[in-house]
């Protein structure tokens, strides 16, 4: 790997650690708080991807039974598909991981993440473990048993396989081991440094009902209940949840009425009539705790749903007597839950903001803080800590009287550049490395500032930390809160990231442009050099050199970098072309500081917080030796789809197609029309032109489908392509799996590149998904066949039909990962299946 003096970092995410806007409680809200200060139970619900939760389980826990309550999601769910954007990879594991967060809200539970990343699809556990490092993994789930504590943990999928996702039976594979590793201190010692061994009480699967009821060994429970206090049944809390999970297309009906889980008891004893059956939930499980319960029980009695300020002073008392109990898990807890109370029984309203979303390192950053006695309880502001920012008040608060006071801080070149732990170090391909044992497990990152505020009250200090937000006014969503977070005081982008090279004919040089483009967020004088050679010598900085001058702007440099040809290279001869030209990554240094550059990049849904986060400034330069036949491609966006902008790079002209183009314009004018991947699952509109698309290949074009999974509308496949198929659910996982050629003669193999089993090396995280099947012989060509271990030959990956003078084709072959990927066998592969229909080709 090359490296330029201008730039890289780690990759970084500065996302929302808070809601989008401020929530304030309901009467309803701090009596069930009050109340769950009684109870002394936890449990942890453990599965492998975001959307594997029972949010309506997880609701009753923490709602209903008042059980401390959290899920473990082993991945973040990045090796899916996105269905409303096309961010993929860890992009998408940083949507989900804020969609996650935005569910908890709903349901009352907490979250926490592993180290494992979410490498696609997997057939078996075994696979699994092979990427994610089982005692890796193991330790993880260990570490959050023995620092959340569960009485009791409950999986989502059983050990046995019928979860069918390989990610899914090793997640319970590792909680079950986890039952006994976490309560032995000779396992995962090193982390007894900040916790102690746990025991949980019993390991219980969440099986998937049926006619499990009629079962002996099966625990059941209606968690379909409806609760007055918050006027819905979890049914409908659950679904409220799960429909968070947007990028997934797991929107949720609600259940109205009666819904029974099932449990099977797969570590401990198994419970006979509740399951926390053998657990001490209450106060009896801490030594000294036996006035606890009783001011908590007055407090409950006493409530006042008009008038909540009047629990202050109880609360306050018990605040008090919390602080007198020895040192453990739930005095830390409980003196958690009661701060949250004193601060929602009292209104008070406190917050720390800025005008500003970035902080810039080497600059400044206005803090305002506002603090507000609504309900005229004793309160005296203290005072206020953060950083450098050190001030004290001493001042009583009238009754709904705002105070206001600010402080601009600088920011030194020191702090830290807001980032997500887990993508701070290169990860491996199946889990990331962190190096912080106190992280593993936090499911976002620590925000920027955190504004320490000590109030007095009736008499006794406290604490509220409040994390610093960026406060604006959003035209549609009103008053909006984002985190205020860190970055360097420039940032380079390079576009395209993925450059190939193009040799144009010529015999002497290979070509490649691209544009790095900066971005200054205060004055900054940099130097970059000039000579578009400079490329080829990134051990010397003696370039020739000019500075650059930027205020707060954007500026836009074009490179046209060029490559000797090697020698003995000739493209008109096949042997002699198949000489190693350049494949580089080229990663960019600030040429003064020698300090790596970063590309600042934002993700903004409605449903989210906006994302802000860090990647390397590189580009790559790969040589694909491709050849492109057919240059008109009309291209029908599909989920997460960055494949137009691949085949612009290919050198064809792609025009994205809407529904309005489609049924407006004269199809014939392209020589390939392309769906994108899940078009047929999310565009409404697309199988109502399936007899225009189809009149369009009798007349001699070529339609070729990219893969749609099985989750039709209305379970319903629609009529796609001339000939019926069937989209299945097999796969092929594992990315070097052999390609057999079912016909090496083929157009499809032939022209314009010939595809040898070279194109089939260095592909990444699996070969084909959802292949065609239950298709006609007669009307249908299958070009390849291939398998996983211990699996038949399935040869549906790809199937090639004539109809009429044009060609039909779907393709299960994941070109969307291949190409980004930078694959030159996809290339290639797909440059030949686009010219399929040219005369004589079949």
């Amino acid at each position: 790997m090359k490296k330029l003096i201008l730039g890289v970092i780690t990759l970084c995410q500065l996302s929302q650690v808070v809601g989008q806007s401020l929530q304030n409680w309901t009467s309803a809200d701090m009596y069930q708080a009050i109340r769950k200060l009684n109870v002394l139970g936890s449990v942890l619900y453990v599965a492998a991807h975001p959307d594997d939760d029972n949010a309506r389980l997880i609701a009753y826990f923490s709602k209903e039974t008042l059980y401390r309550t959290a899920y473990l999601s082993l991945t973040r769910g990045d090796g899916g598909q996105n269905l409303i954007g096309d961010e993929q990879g860890f992009e998408l594991g940083l949507i989900r991981t804020q969609e996650l967060l935005a569910s908890r809200k709903v349901d009352g539970g907490e979250q926490f993440f592993s180290r494992a990343y979410d490498f696609g699809y997997s057939k078996g556990p075994d696979e699994t473990f092979t990427k994610w490092d089982k005692e890796k993994m193991l330790s993880d789930v260990v570490w959050v048993i023995r620092k959340f504590q569960p009485d009791i943990v409950i999986t989502r999928f059983p050990t046995t396989g019928e979860g069918g996702h390989g990610h899914h039976t090793a997640s319970a594979i590792l909680a079950n081991e986890a039952y006994d590793a976490a309560a032995d201190p000779n396992r995962f010692p090193e982390q007894l440094i900040y916790v102690k061994p746990w025991q949980v009480k019993r390991v219980m699967w969440n099986s998937f009902g049926g006619n499990n009821q009629t079962n002996t060994d099966v625990f059941s429970l209606d968690d379909g209940i409806y609760n007055p206090l918050l006027g819905k049944s979890y049914g409908e809390i659950g679904a409220e949840s799960r429909s968070q999970n947007k990028t997934q297309g797991t929107g949720s009906t609600s259940v109205i009425g009666q819904a029974n889980e099932f449990f099977r008891t797969t570590k401990g004893g198994a419970p006979a009539k509740d399951l926390m059956d053998g657990v001490d939930v209450t106060w009896k499980r801490v030594k000294g705790a036996e006035e606890i319960e009783k001011i908590v029980a007055d407090l409950t009695n006493s409530f006042d749903f008009l008038h909540p300020v009047n629990s202050v002073k109880g609360l306050v008392k018990l605040y008090q007597a919390l602080q007198q109990l020895p040192d453990g898990y739930w005095k830390a807890q409980k003196i958690k839950e009661t701060k949250q109370l004193i601060e929602q029984c009292s209104g008070l309203f406190i917050t720390a903001t800025s005008p500003q979303q970035f902080a810039v390192q080497s600059d400044s950053v206005r803090i305002n803080f506002l603090v507000n006695n609504r309900l005229g309880v004793n309160i005296a502001l203290k005072k206020v800590q953060m950083d450098a920012f050190d001030s004290s008040f001493n001042q009583a608060l009238a009754k709904n009287v705002n105070m206001n006071f600010g402080k601009t801080l600088s920011v030194p070149d020191s702090k830290p550049i807001t980032q997500p732990y887990w993508l701070a170090n290169k990860m491996e391909e199946g889990y990331f490395n962190v190096n912080d044992q106190l992280k593993i497990g936090q499911a976002d990152i620590d925000p920027a500032y955190i504004a320490t505020v000590t109030l007095n009250i009736e008499g006794q200090d406290i604490d509220f930390e409040k994390p610093v937000k960026y406060k604006f006014t959003d035209p549609v969503r009103g008053e909006t809160y984002w985190p205020v977070v860190v970055i360097p005081s420039y940032s380079l982008r390079v576009l395209p990231e993925l450059v190939l090279i193009n040799n144009s004919g010529s015999s002497e040089k290979f070509k490649s442009h691209y544009e790095m483009i900066f971005t200054s967020y205060k004055t900054n004088n940099l130097v970059w050099p000039t000579d578009d050679h400079f490329l080829k010598d990134t051990s010397k900085n003696n370039k020739p050199a000019t500075k650059l001058t930027m205020n707060k702007e954007t500026k836009m440099i074009p490179v046209d970098a060029r490559y000797d040809v090697p020698p003995g290279y000739d493209p008109k001869d096949p042997a002699k072309a198949m000489i190693d030209l350049p494949n580089e990554t080229y990663n960019f240094f600030d040429w003064v500081t020698k300090r790596p550059l970063h590309d600042l990049l934002k993700i903004t849904y409605d449903h989210i917080p906006s994302i802000v986060y860090f990647k390397p400034a590189k580009v790559d330069i790969k040589d694909v030796r491709c050849s492109i036949y057919n240059k008109k491609i009309g291209y029908i966006v599909g989920a997460g789809d960055k494949i137009p902008e691949i085949l612009e790079q290919m050198g064809y002209e792609v025009n994205r197609l809407n529904e309005k183009e489609i049924s407006r314009n004269d199809l014939s004018k392209f020589d390939a029309i392309i769906a994108g991947v899940r078009a047929y699952n999310t565009i409404d509109w697309l199988p109502k032109y399936a007899d225009k698309i189809n009149t369009y290949v009798e007349n001699g074009g070529n339609f070729i489908v990219q893969y749609n999974n099985t989750q039709f509308r209305n379970n319903q496949q629609p009529r796609i392509g001339p000939y019926n198929f069937t989209i299945s659910g097999k796969r092929v996982t594992d990315e070097n799996a052999t390609v057999n050629f079912l016909k090496p003669d083929h157009p499809v193999m032939n022209f314009p590149n010939k595809i040898t089993q070279e194109d089939f090396k260095n592909w990444i995280q699996e070969r084909s998904i959802y292949h065609a099947s239950n298709f006609d012989r007669n009307n249908f060509e299958t070009i390849f066949s291939m398998h996983d271990p211990g699996e038949a030959d399935d040869d549906g990956s790809l199937i090639i039909a004539k109809y009429g003078k044009g060609v039909f084709v779907y393709t299960g072959l994941v070109f969307f990962r291949e190409l980004p990927a930078g694959i030159p066998g996809a290339y290639r592969l797909l440059a030949n299946i686009i010219a399929l229909n040219r005369k004589k080709a079949f």
